[in-house]
């Protein structure tokens, strides 16, 4: 499992050439069908690394001498975005933060506008920021008279066997659990039992009012308890209950290691004298984070959302998360006025924040004072050119292996979130957001962040 490093990120130069074209990720949940190098949707050949040409030098490292983009160089990178054809009548957003210094080089908008899955930046920083990269999430079964319960703990990737002490994904698995507690049983002379679900660590409507109709291909309901969700998160098809899905699979094991369970499963809270029989844990938050993160899993990102709603004695809904993550967030220093927050992951239209925001938290995790849980959030983020949402972003251009960011695409708004090293050695922060383009134009928002903005800061030696 990869381990969370708390020293500085080192950014180095991934050169890639060549790339080919997937399915449309429209919500994010696949990697896009964009990349800055080309409109040409044609299929290429797998791409074969090549080392730069003679006079183009790899970056090594970040030079703290390095000069900052001027005011100046910045603004006609956002004229541009802003006078774009392919954006149409849609608001544009740039922010510009020098991570060194703190700086901001270029705020051209303070008005919050539709996030869509940088809102995701929100909750993760929140999350780990109150939570800490190691925390972990039990699954537990406890036993009251001749009933066993399954208590939900938020871990959503499970296994439905054995885990995988070296996976993230089904880091924990429901066949241990069931061995384990079967274990327990038998030491206690205990050969038959009911088994019940207890997923009321989560509390009002399991579905976000907001969420417009058809996101259910995109989005579970939101339970503290499932079956690897990500085996869904590219296809739709999500469980109508998955808490009770991971709760027959725990009776299922159950039986099979030796116990006999008596009639179906039902669902209530775990009595207050009940006894621990057995538990078993997920993989580290900072590892569930680059999954959530690289994958722009939506329900992952919810949950995440309810836990830090746990952690912050709030009710574990919808609003409740949404509350507590603008509370962590003030907590932590940053400005929160104006933003509305209606979900955690940003499949919301009526969600705004504001592009100084998401690069303030940027440039926060990425700067001298980011700490574990900044180093954190910027090695969980999808990488220009080589994985996640941007595995097909940046390919050939600059920006691949330097480009770290949070990509969002709804129907009518796009928005990129992260940090990028100029050609200059200079590492900024930033924000980009297209907001209220016509439906149909998120390929063509997209192609126009990347080639007007981020593609030119990436590769310019704009100091003056």
């Amino acid at each position: 499992m990869r381990k969370v490093h708390t020293a500085a990120l080192t950014v180095a130069t991934l050169v890639v050439a060549g790339a080919y074209y997937g399915l449309a990720d429209s919500l994010d949940i696949v990697p896009g069908p964009l990349t800055a190098a080309s409109q040409s949707y044609e299929t290429q050949p797998y791409p074969t690394p090549s080392i730069p040409p003679d006079g183009q030098d790899a970056l090594s490292g970040l030079d703290p001498d390095a000069p900052a983009p001027t005011a100046t160089s910045l603004s006609s990178l956002a004229n541009a975005l802003a006078s774009d054809s392919q954006v149409g009548g849609a608001t544009t957003a740039v922010t510009v933060i020098d991570v060194a210094t703190g700086e901001t080089l270029l705020d051209t908008s303070s008005t919050p506008l539709t996030p869509a899955s940088s809102n995701k930046i929100l909750t993760a920083s929140a999350a780990l920021s109150l939570l800490g990269p190691e925390h972990a999430l039990t699954t537990k079964a406890v036993v009251s008279g001749g009933t066993v319960t399954l208590v939900g703990g938020g871990d959503v990737l499970l296994a439905a066997d054995a885990g995988d002490p070296d996976a993230t994904v089904g880091h924990a698995g429901l066949g241990d659990l069931a061995r384990s507690t079967a274990q327990a049983l038998q030491a206690r002379g205990v050969t038959s039992v009911n088994v019940a679900l207890d997923d009321t660590l989560f509390t009002g409507p399991s579905w976000n009012s907001s969420w417009e109709g058809g996101n259910e291909a995109w989005v579970a309901q939101i339970q503290p308890i499932m079956l690897d969700v990500t085996a869904h998160s590219h296809t739709g098809g999500y469980p109508a209950d998955p808490a009770m899905e991971a709760a027959q699979t725990f009776s299922d094991q159950l039986a099979s290691a030796g116990v006999t369970v008596s009639g179906d499963v039902s669902r209530s809270a775990a009595p207050s004298d009940a006894t621990e029989l057995a538990s078993v844990a997920s993989a580290p938050l900072a590892d569930v984070l680059s999954v959530s993160l690289k994958a722009s899993d939506n329900t992952m990102t919810e949950v995440e959302g309810r836990m830090v709603a746990v952690a912050a004695g709030q009710e574990a809904s919808f609003e409740g998360a949404t509350k507590a993550v603008l509370a962590q967030l003030t907590a932590d220093g940053f400005q929160t006025g104006g933003v509305t927050m209606v979900d955690c992951s940003g499949l919301a239209t009526a969600d705004r924040v504001p592009s100084s925001l998401l690069a303030q938290i940027i440039a926060h995790s990425a700067g001298s004072d980011g700490g574990s849980a900044g180093r954190t959030l910027l090695a969980d983020l999808p990488v220009g050119g080589l994985d996640g949402t941007l595995e097909e972003r940046f390919v050939g251009v600059a920006g691949a292996g330097t480009v770290r960011a949070k990509t969002g695409s709804l129907d009518t708004a796009a928005s990129l979130t992260g940090t990028v090293v100029t050609a200059d050695g200079r590492q900024v922060a930033f924000a980009v957001i297209v907001d209220g383009f016509e439906g149909g134009g998120l390929t063509s928002a997209r192609t126009a962040i990347d080639d007007d903005v981020i593609v030119p800061l990436a590769g310019c030696g704009c100091s003056g």
